[in-house]
């Protein structure tokens, strides 16, 4: 729960991980589905990029999301079982605390209605003062996945903010 109805906006970036939409063959649907939901509920994009299926770019953007300040990055693709999906890997090697409830909630609710949804991979943990969460790169799997999460991640974005007052 936010400490109060001033606190600013929450702030996150979005990277597609996905090589047929960084080379151009299909269109981003994830990516933008994301956006529309967390714009929808009070977040602030502040950048959305795409990028191919390879560990080191991906751990670099990441770093580079990082460096700018914002509460969450969120990933989208890469999760799978496919020898190209690394995103986990990637996001382990940014990661110094990882945060395993957020992404056991998501297979969780997932399952619920995409049996599938356990084979997911994500990883959650944080990278300095932000979240980097890995979603699924299915437009709807990545959607499930966040409205899994999203009513407590304005609480992890303020106590890693040090914000760790507890209202009485």
């Amino acid at each position: 729960m936010r400490e109060n109805q001033t606190s600013p906006p929450l702030r996150a970036a979005i990277l597609t991980v996905s090589d047929s939409a960084f080379a151009g063959r299909r269109a981003d649907r994830s990516g933008p589905a994301v956006a529309e939901f967390l714009e929808q509920n009070g977040w602030t994009i502040l950048e959305s990029r795409i990028v191919a299926d390879d560990l080191a770019v991906i751990a670099a953007t990441l770093r580079e999301f990082c460096s700018h300040g914002v509460a969450v990055v969120f990933t989208v693709g890469g999760t799978g079982l496919s020898p190209r999906d690394v995103t986990p890997e990637a996001t382990k090697k940014v990661i110094t605390r990882e945060i395993p409830g957020l992404t056991e909630q998501m297979r969780r609710e997932g399952s619920k209605t995409t049996p599938t949804a356990v084979l997911s991979r994500s990883v959650a943990g944080l990278c300095g003062a932000s979240l980097i969460v890995n979603l699924p790169g299915s437009p709807q799997g990545a959607l499930d996945s966040l409205k899994a999460i999203h009513t407590v991640l304005p609480h992890a974005v303020d106590l890693v903010a040090g914000k760790t007052a507890h209202p009485e």
